[in-house]
């Protein structure tokens, strides 16, 4: 069995800070959230189990992973294991858009 998402659909939505997130699949192993990052802002610090896989579709972000800082452009895409603390900002000067793809499913 496959599931669709169309384009402007979504499980969940959440907007705080200057960002959206929009959950756009979930299962019981994996989870798929497209984050938009209005200029200058950034998200919480998070730490948790699994691995995530992030991939810029458009913008310029900062990408801290442990202590490494990785700057990202559209196109660019980054894996990391969740235990290590991340977080993501903003630093062009237009919004910036990403899908995470995170297993377990651990958002929200």
């Amino acid at each position: 069995m496959a599931v669709l998402i169309k384009s402007g659909e979504e499980i969940m939505k959440r907007v705080v800070d200057g960002i959206t997130y929009r959950v756009k699949a979930k299962s019981g192993n994996l989870i798929v959230i497209k984050s938009e990052l209005d200029p200058g802002a950034e998200t919480d610090e998070y730490e948790h189990e699994g691995e995530e896989v992030r991939i810029l579709l458009e913008g310029k972000v900062e990408c801290r992973v442990g202590n490494m800082h990785y700057t990202m452009e559209a196109g660019d895409v980054i894996w990391h294991p969740s235990n290590l603390p991340h977080k993501m900002k903003n630093i062009g000067d237009g919004k910036a858009v990403y899908i995470t793809i995170g297993t377990p499913p651990t958002f929200m």
